[in-house]
């Protein structure tokens, strides 16, 4: 079973190796706002698992299983935070939230929250339901 704690590198991992092509302890460090050594200790149990290449003192990267699981874990955190954007969360309040969904949510549910945030997506314009709804939440 993969943690949380593994999902979140992964998810940093793969976000800051679109952009550079690799990541470093430094990178993880400063963006999941925790200390080097703590980081290179989750390297190394994270290669023993299988999830990524690590080298001391050069990047890291995913390895095919690390990529698939922090793509699904991106994919259930943006669908999150768009279904709670809706509702009219704030972007960051719905972005905090979202990381800590993601990592219980059900596979039903998601699957569920997926099939909404899509419906209403492809609306032409916001459905009469949910300018009801928005309208009673501003009254509460």
């Amino acid at each position: 079973m993969i943690t949380e704690r593994t999902e979140d590198y992964l998810e940093a991992i793969h976000s800051i190796s679109l952009q550079k092509g690799y990541a470093k302890v430094k990178d993880i460090a400063e963006l999941l706002h925790v200390a080097p050594p703590t980081v290179t200790e989750m390297f190394k149990k994270m290669q023993k698992e299988g999830f990524i290449f690590y080298e001391r003192y050069s990047g890291v990267t995913l390895t095919e299983k690390g990529k698939t699981v922090a793509i699904k874990t991106q994919k259930k955190h943006d669908t999150l935070v768009q279904f709670l954007r809706i509702l009219g969360i704030s972007e960051e309040v719905a972005d905090q939230d979202a990381c800590r969904i993601e990592h219980v949510v059900n596979k039903e549910t998601m699957k569920r929250l997926t099939a909404f945030v899509e419906f209403v997506q492809q609306s032409e314009e916001m459905p009469n339901w949910l300018q009801r709804f928005n309208k009673y939440y501003q009254k509460g």
